[in-house]
């Protein structure tokens, strides 16, 4: 099993930065695929980017060119670098780790993008 905890989040203006990292304890780190989820209110939880355990990354249409997904199975950590952010990217962001049929997420941080 595997526990995540993220942090990073917090209040940007439009077309700020920000990174958000994960944590993760337990086992084996390295043979999980890493995920970036948001949800916003009102919406459905959405997949943001992902990162296999081998290291191939996907996103979201939305985020294409703005985010960037990386991991350091040594660190057994996950981060999302998120630029040019826009209002519509304000949610709940959720760190995901999954190995086959198992799941585990993280407690949630908010990114809040205003003016």
């Amino acid at each position: 099993q595997v526990q995540l905890v993220e942090s990073g989040g917090g209040l940007v203006q439009p077309g700020g930065s920000l990174r958000l990292s994960c944590v993760a304890s337990g086992s084996s780190f390295s043979f999980y695929d890493m995920g970036w989820y948001r949800q916003a209110p009102g919406k459905q939880r959405e997949l943001v980017a992902r990162i296999t355990h081998g290291g191939i990354s996907d996103y979201a249409d939305s985020v294409k060119g703005r985010f960037t997904i990386s991991r350091d199975n040594a660190k057994s950590t996950a981060a999302l670098q998120m630029n040019s952010l826009k209002p519509e990217d304000t949610a709940v962001y959720y760190c995901n780790a999954r190995y086959v049929a198992y799941d585990s997420w993280g407690q949630g941080t908010q990114v809040t993008v205003s003016s």
